[in-house]
């Protein structure tokens, strides 16, 4: 009987361990919810496709591609198929990443270039880099920024 009661006692103890444990990751997904959130917000506060976008259409004539890739979003590019033809996604890789909204303008002039806005998910708060500069948070910096990146990748 001795055995019995120990499964049943540790039967009671795994009861509660695993509710804890519910009940942190859906704590940390609202949480991973609300940053998410908020990295969106501030990548459409700033404007920043828009900016990219009037950059392209007047100081490149609308040659150049813009591209927009949220990394929590799940592209066809990054499901695979597994011995059972189902499709799983390939994110070994980027499990430790933070999260990013990432905004690029590339052309051909003279070579390859481009201009990366990143909005990153840190620690303390998100944060945003043009061309992997750190830049303030607010619109005026971001202007500046990206004129200063534009001078950078042409050389002028």
């Amino acid at each position: 009987m001795a055995w019995k009661d120990t499964l049943r006692d540790l039967r009671e103890e795994l009861a509660e361990v695993r509710a804890e444990r519910r009940q942190q990751a859906a704590t940390e997904e609202v949480q991973l919810q609300q940053a998410r959130k908020e990295l969106s917000g501030l990548a459409g506060s700033l404007g920043i496709s828009e900016m990219l976008s009037e950059m392209n259409a007047t100081l490149l004539e609308g040659k150049a591609d813009l591209e927009t890739i949220v990394s929590w979003e799940v592209n066809e590019g990054d499901l695979e198929e597994d011995y059972d033809g189902l499709d799983i996604v390939d994110d070994d890789e980027d499990e430790d990443e933070d999260d990013a909204i990432t905004t690029i303008l590339s052309w051909e002039e003279r070579g390859e270039r481009e201009i990366v806005v990143d909005v990153i998910s840190a620690e303390g708060g998100p944060s945003v880099q043009v061309n992997g500069v750190d830049i303030r948070s607010e619109r005026e910096a971001l202007e500046q920024a990206l004129v200063e990146a534009f001078r950078d990748e042409l050389e002028l």
